[in-house]
């Protein structure tokens, strides 16, 4: 009688099992997808409905990765900011004359305003976190931090420039600080609202004239 040969399955050694479930989606894809979703819709018109569609997560993976909406909300405005300082920084480093550089700060600003899949997102800043920021003290802080920011940053060009020669010397460097930042907001919102390009690279270059003029 011919023995039957053991089944095949129990010779071969049983593989460990993976313990959890594997992550499914990258934190980092995820907020960015968020980002854009606040950016475009604000905060009280994106529902969790509307953040799960868009980053590929059920609501409960949603809280476990980011808490609720409100801190996934901050969280999309810090990564806002991270990514807009980045493409700045090194603008407002470089030793260049004061129009170049601001002429270069604006053009990194208008590539930042006009990009979208469904049109311009302008500012996260100007276009929804400063709506949020009359209600919440930590969004309001955030976004006063911001503007500080900024007109520190231009501030500083605007004294290096005056040390340069560039400007006269009854130039105040907060004051055309100021100008700067209001400028950098007007083009944002104009660029939201579909303002073309070339008509804010305009208004840029009046605004430079008058600032550096």
């Amino acid at each position: 009688m011919v023995q039957k040969s053991k089944n095949k399955s129990a010779s071969v050694a049983a593989e460990p099992k993976r313990r959890g479930r594997p992550r499914a989606y990258e934190p980092d894809v995820a907020l960015g997808r968020a980002l854009d979703l606040f950016r475009k819709d604000g905060f009280a018109a994106t529902s969790l409905d509307d953040l799960s569609a868009a980053t590929g997560m059920n609501r409960p993976s949603l809280y476990g990765a980011f808490g609720d909406k409100r801190e996934l909300y901050i969280k999309s405005y810090q990564r806002y900011r991270a990514d807009a300082r980045a493409a700045m920084i090194e603008i407002f480093r470089g030793e260049v004359p004061i129009r170049e550089r601001l002429a270069r700060i604006y053009a990194a600003a208008l590539d930042i305003y006009l990009l979208g899949e469904s049109g311009p997102r302008g500012c996260f800043t100007v276009m929804t976190a400063a709506s949020e920021a009359v209600a919440d003290p930590e969004i309001r802080t955030m976004v006063l931090d911001g503007f500080s920011e900024l007109d520190k940053a231009f501030a500083s060009s605007f004294r290096f420039a005056k040390k340069n020669g560039e400007l006269p010397s009854s130039a105040d460097p907060a004051v055309l600080a100021q100008l700067a930042s209001a400028t950098i907001h007007t083009i944002a919102i104009r660029a939201r609202a579909g303002v073309p390009r070339k008509e804010l690279e305009t208004i840029v270059k009046g605004a430079i004239a008058v600032m550096c003029g």
